[in-house]
């Protein structure tokens, strides 16, 4: 990523104000809170200022960007939509080379054993549901 004096905040401000009208969503306390963001974290990056580094995933997440885009628009890229992380066509996405079947199974085992060790009296049922229901999200995200 190029030195903060050469980023691009004004093309992630407009793109990212974009993508959220596209998406139908409001800058409000909720949708910011869903993607662990603060709300004022959020309209900083709609009004073209810079916010922790760690942050930009999170707003990548919010809009269903492939992780990393915000970071590509600050260096002069496009951002990838999380649509695009299935299309191995895809032009600057890297697919990992685990099958998706995989990464979805060791996800679910993963979020699976976190429940067990801290969700006490919670139902194998419900674990599985849970786990699943985490493994859906973190794929709509385009985490995994």
């Amino acid at each position: 990523m190029p030195p903060a004096e050469n980023r691009d905040y004004e093309s992630l401000a407009t793109l990212a104000r974009r993508r959220r009208a596209e998406l139908g969503l409001a800058l409000n306390d909720k949708n910011a809170a869903a993607g662990g963001l603060s709300n004022r974290t959020w309209q900083r990056v709609e009004k073209g200022l810079p916010i922790r580094e760690t942050n930009y995933v999170k707003v990548d997440g919010l809009l269903r960007w492939a992780p990393g885009s915000c970071l590509r628009v600050l260096g002069g890229s496009e951002p990838a939509l999380v649509e695009e992380m299935r299309d191995p066509a895809a032009s600057g996405v890297q697919k990992s080379a685990i099958p998706d079947e995989v990464i979805e199974k060791q996800a679910i085992e993963t979020v699976q054993l976190a429940l067990i060790a801290t969700a006490k009296g919670t139902s194998a049922e419900e674990i599985r549901a849970m786990s699943e229901r985490a493994v859906h999200d973190l794929r709509e995200r385009g985490l995994i």
